[in-house]
């Protein structure tokens, strides 16, 4: 190897290493989200990640990050009816997808349709 090669190995930049040494150091808080108030937790709006996972539901957790608390039984209702009504799929959109095969791997129909949906409306 020649001394040239060596110092481009050499300025190639430091190696990742996994480290454990920040663990239970509070690593961001803010209104919404605190990482690492008790060790290696994540908190939104002060609710326990876990908890939420394991009791909430997509839209419970979405109004919570949203408007600040978890919702009533009617301001779900209403929350949950109010995002029905954003679902819309473009034709275009739909067409492609009920093109695809049914067996295709579920990420690449994802990535198409968002694909397809980015050609249709660009904003």
């Amino acid at each position: 190897m020649s001394s040239g090669t060596a110092t481009v190995m050499e300025n190639a930049g430091p190696k990742v290493k996994k480290s454990v040494a920040l663990s239970g150091v509070l690593a961001g808080n803010t209104a919404v989200c605190t990482v690492g108030r008790t060790g290696n937790d994540l908190h939104y709006r002060g609710y326990d990640i876990q908890d939420l996972a394991r009791n909430a539901s997509f839209e419970e957790v979405a109004h919570l990050l949203i408007h600040g608390e978890l919702p009533t039984q009617s301001e779900l209702k209403e929350y949950v009816r109010k995002l029905k009504q954003l679902r819309g799929i473009p034709a275009q959109v739909r067409t492609v997808l009920e093109n695809i095969p049914a067996a295709a791997y579920p990420m690449d129909v994802l990535r198409t349709g968002c694909s397809v949906l980015g050609t249709v409306l660009p904003e």
